[in-house]
């Protein structure tokens, strides 16, 4: 079921004269504007990849990553029911959250006809529960009814590989290793590990070595 978020996005990235829900070639595209294909993906970006790969070949196209970076949880006595309770989830999104999904993307991006955008949302997310339980909230009595866009944030878009450096400390040192990135950026080794994976295989960074076990790398001269 589409949510209202998703309608909201491709309304705020359709021009005047685009199209929505329009098949072009084996697929439906969420906005055509006359100068890309628009495709606002929610979930991973694994799933969309290889028809990203196959629409680049002959289209300019746009991925929109919505970010949720505050969450505002309303949950209902029922479908369409009464508000019982509201409350802010504890969970924050990040642009480092892209990640995440870039590391089964490196194939596809970075391409010359591709723009990856990263927007951060404030959005309320409707619940009520499921399967006709009547007993105490638990996590897995819920269902959403709807996902609601409050507010659209800051917007990251990324169209090289060395874009994805915008995100990153800018005072690494050369040559720096995960634990660098690790410590600057306040996260897990292995969060770490997975930025450094995608930048060294988009081409951001080149892999020159390593202090024992630890792998170095360093900035490409473009970067």
């Amino acid at each position: 079921m589409e949510t209202s978020l998703h309608r909201q996005l491709k309304q705020q990235y359709a021009c005047d004269t685009a199209t929505q829900e329009v098949k072009v070639g084996a697929f439906r595209i969420d906005v055509v504007n006359p100068d890309c294909l628009v495709e606002i993906q929610h979930g991973s970006l694994a799933a969309i990849r290889d028809k990203t790969a196959r629409l680049l070949a002959d289209h300019r196209v746009l991925i929109v990553k919505p970010i949720i970076a505050r969450k505002r949880i309303v949950q209902l006595a029922r479908r369409g029911g009464p508000v019982v309770s509201e409350r802010w989830s504890p969970k924050r999104g990040s642009p480092l959250d892209l990640f995440d999904e870039l590391v089964h993307f490196t194939r596809v991006f970075p391409h010359a006809n591709l723009t990856l955008e990263v927007l951060l949302v404030e959005v309320e997310e409707r619940r009520f529960p499921g399967h006709g339980r009547k007993r105490r909230w638990r996590a897995n009595d819920r269902q959403v009814e709807d996902v609601r866009l409050v507010h659209a944030g800051d917007q990251y878009r990324f169209t090289t590989a060395r874009d994805l450096l915008q995100i990153l400390p800018r005072r690494l040192p050369q040559p720096f290793h995960t634990g660098h990135l690790a410590q600057q950026l306040n996260v897990h080794r292995s969060v770490a590990q997975r930025i450094a994976y995608c930048i060294r295989q988009t081409g951001a960074v080149l892999e020159v070595g390593k202090q024992g076990n630890t792998r170095l790398y360093r900035m490409t001269p473009a970067a």
